[in-house]
């Protein structure tokens, strides 16, 4: 051993500068291999939104397909989405600090903005006003009219129904008080609410009234034709939000841009996915064959909606919405009294960064599409 350290001790002194460019060779190594992967890994940024709605399922392919595609997690973000209840409420949570976004009805967001001076913005539009009130189709109510006195189910009181029905109501020359509303939850119970006649309607957007007609019912429909012209269910955030973080909501709603076109392309795999990565959302109590049945039924009824709002947006660019479209539906807001005035700038209801949808947009749509057609289930 003593012979050992001895002639490394020589050659260290007969060679120093040998020695000294071996020990940098390998500094220099290290730092160009970097540290571990680990270490490189950037944290996932947190992110939470919240869903105006009491029950998630199958028809919201553009929150819940990011989560099961890792469009998100790709963009370095660890979203939580969950029912937020009502749109009211999740607009109550989100200007709280609690969530970071709130998927909500048009009206909430123009009341909240209009009304109680909540600095909300919407940043992706998803559909358009895709709401009707039903009754059973062998009922004797013809019309809206024939509702005059009665009970009309809805989700919660704090539902986007509420103003929508009242300006309904008001425009079919009833008095809003005319008919009373009922908060009677969501699918079954709703549903047994109307066959039961503990309310002789509902008033419900597009997809849960598939859901009613995948359960058996047979509905007689009555909606506001302008209604489908107007935007609605939109993903928002607060101004605050957005003048803090902007790359994040950017991603955000890149992702579910990316989820919408997914969505489109193929809604088979959007049922198959969402079964495979969240099975509380899937119905139970019949054949696979009848339950995917009634999933593309309900998904089909929010497909509608959404391709309109598309178009409704230009036709390219998803998500999109313009200060002119919330202008008019502050004109209709108005001529049915749910609010009494118009702001300064209908601009502001919206996302202010420039080329904003242009750059959500600015995606491989081929490679999305492709991804969709392949459909890689486990």
């Amino acid at each position: 051993m003593a012979d050992c350290q001895r002639r490394q001790r020589n050659r260290w002194a007969s060679s120093p500068t040998s020695y000294l460019r071996t020990a940098l060779l390998a500094a220099a190594a290290i730092l160009l291999l970097g540290p571990p992967a680990e270490a490189q890994q950037k944290p996932l940024e947190k992110v939470k939104i919240a869903i105006g709605t009491p029950v998630m399922n199958v028809t919201y392919p553009w929150v819940e397909m990011p989560l099961a595609l890792n469009y998100w997690r790709d963009e370095g973000y660890d979203v939580s989405v969950f029912a937020g209840g009502s749109s009211l409420q999740s607009i109550q949570v989100m200007s709280a600090g609690n969530v970071d976004f709130a998927e909500v009805n048009s009206a909430p967001l123009i009341q909240a903005l209009n009304t109680n001076g909540i600095q909300i913005r919407d940043v992706m539009l998803n559909t358009v006003i895709d709401w009707s009130v039903v009754v059973s189709a062998d009922s004797p109510y013809k019309s809206i009219k024939d509702l005059k006195g009665k009970l009309v189910g809805v989700s919660s009181l704090g539902s986007g129904a509420v103003g929508l029905l009242q300006s309904y109501l008001n425009d079919s020359g009833l008095d809003p008080k005319a008919v009373t509303l009922v908060a009677v939850g969501a699918g079954p119970t709703a549903l047994q609410a109307l066959h039961s006649d503990r309310v002789q309607g509902l008033m419900f957007w597009g997809s849960a009234n598939a859901s009613f007609e995948v359960m058996g019912a047979k509905l007689r429909y009555f909606y506001d034709p302008r209604w489908r012209k107007y935007p609605d269910f939109s993903l928002s955030a607060m101004q605050t939000t957005i003048a803090k973080n902007p790359k994040m909501v950017e991603a955000i709603v890149r992702g579910a841009a990316k989820a919408s076109l997914f969505a489109v392309t193929n809604p088979d795999c959007v049922r198959k996915l969402q079964w495979q990565h969240f099975p509380d959302t899937k119905p139970t109590g019949d054949s696979e064959e009848n339950l995917a049945k009634a999933d593309d039924h309900r998904l089909d009824a929010q497909l509608t909606s959404l391709k309109l709002a598309l178009a409704l947006g230009g036709g390219k660019l998803w998500g999109r919405v313009t200060p002119d479209q919330f202008s008019k539906l502050e004109d209709f807001l108005i001529d049915t009294k749910l609010i009494d005035h118009k702001i300064a700038n209908p601009a502001d209801y919206i996302v202010g960064i420039p080329d904003f949808w242009a750059k959500v947009n600015d995606f491989d749509h081929a490679a999305v599409v492709a991804q969709a057609n392949a459909c890689h289930v486990s």
